[in-house]
Formats: structure tokens, sequence, C-alpha cells
């Protein structure tokens, strides 16, 4: 999979990371790839320095990993291919603070005809209620994903934590999380509990989120 989202759009797409080339490890017979360099790190690092320095997010900050990270997305999801573990530390960031989606490990085309995939896969506290709940899922559990991103900015903690599993489980269900900060504008919140929705059903696509008009202003910024 790594090589099929690679080859076929990374080398043309700003904001997923580009594969530049693979071997063999003779000794260990390993595969490696060697991707594009991210210089600046991911948003984990970003979100540890901010909580080491009692700091956090400018706004604007905010709005450019969202927009950015939906660009790579929307890229992603135009082949069907859905990336199934989004999270801060698979954001990364180039020298020019672009965002880049990256490890593709996990990552599945789905069926064009059905949609839906049922395999359980990713990171528990970024995965969506209908994958904890093992149900079919598709493209919107991406999206589910990129909101637990953007709350973790904004909060410096994930929306949702828990004892046990049986805990997170609920609370990921419920979307039981803490409201956000009100230095972020209500527009910005609204959009983050947009993406937190439990139902996909009624939880917003990665196209219909980039025809926003507030995203549509962002992207012409960065442009």
């Amino acid at each position: 999979m790594l090589f099929i989202v690679s080859l076929n759009f990374t080398r043309s797409h700003e904001n997923v990371i580009e594969y530049k080339e693979s071997f063999i490890d003779l000794q260990t017979q390993t595969l490696c790839l060697v991707m594009e360099y991210a210089e600046n790190g991911d948003i984990s690092n970003r979100i540890e320095m901010h909580h080491r320095i009692g700091t956090r997010f400018e706004e604007s900050e905010l709005w450019s990993v969202l927009v950015q990270t939906l660009a790579g997305l929307k890229a992603l999801h135009s082949l069907n291919i859905m990336h199934r573990d989004i999270k801060c530390a698979n954001i990364l960031i180039n020298a020019n603070n672009q965002c880049k989606l990256a490890d593709f490990n996990v990552s599945k085309v789905v069926n064009a005809q059905e949609g839906f995939v049922r395999t359980q896969t990713g990171t528990p506290y970024y995965a969506s209620p209908e994958v904890w709940s093992d149900m079919p899922y598709d493209l919107k559990s991406d999206i589910w994903s990129v909101g637990c991103v953007l709350y973790e900015m904004a909060a410096l903690i994930p929306p949702f934590k828990g004892k046990n599993m049986h805990i997170l489980f609920k609370k990921v269900c419920s979307a039981d999380c803490k409201p956000l900060p009100n230095r972020y504008s209500a527009e910005l919140r609204e959009i983050i509990h947009m993406m937190l929705t439990p139902n996909p059903n009624l939880r917003p696509n990665v196209y219909q989120l980039l025809r926003m008009p507030a995203l549509i202003e962002i992207a012409r910024g960065l442009s």
C-alpha cells in the first residue's frame, strides 16, 4: 500500500510525504524505504514543546494544519485510499512549515462499490467510534481522526482518555470530551466538533469541509 500511495501521487502533492526510493538490506533482508525529510518534526513534537514551556498554539496555526491535512487527505480519498492511522505523530512538518501526511503502513484502498472496511486498526486515542464498535467504516473515519488531532492541538491533551479500554471506548462512542478553550474562535471549535460527530452519517467528508467558507479563505492564504 505504501508503494501505491507514494508512487501514484505523492511526487505531486505537497501535503503528503514523498517517496524517494527503496532498497533491501541484504544483511537483515529488510525492505527499507527512503522518504522525504521533514526537518521540523511532527505535530506531536510541537505539542510536547508547548507543554514544556507553558504556551499554546496560535489559532492561525490550527487553521493552517487543518487545511493542509485535509488537502493531503483529499488526495488520498480521491483515490479511495483510507489512511486509517492519522495522529499527531503522523503529520510531519518540513522546513517551510508545510504539513505532510505520513506513515501509510495500514492504509487501505476502499472497495469502490461497497465503500466500507471492517478490519480494526489504527491508534486507539484517534480511532473513530465505528472502528471501536467493530462496525463497517468508510473514509469518514479519517475525518474523526483529524478532529482528534485538532482537538489535541487546541487542548494540548487528547479528546478522549480513560483508565482502561472500556472507559475509553465509552467516551469515544459518546464523544464525551471537555469543551475546548475559549481562546479559540467559536467557528474553529464548531468545525472540530463537527469532525468529532459520533454518527458517521452526520459527520462531514473531506470535500464538504474544504468547501466551508472559513477553510476556503485559509487555503487561499496558503497558496
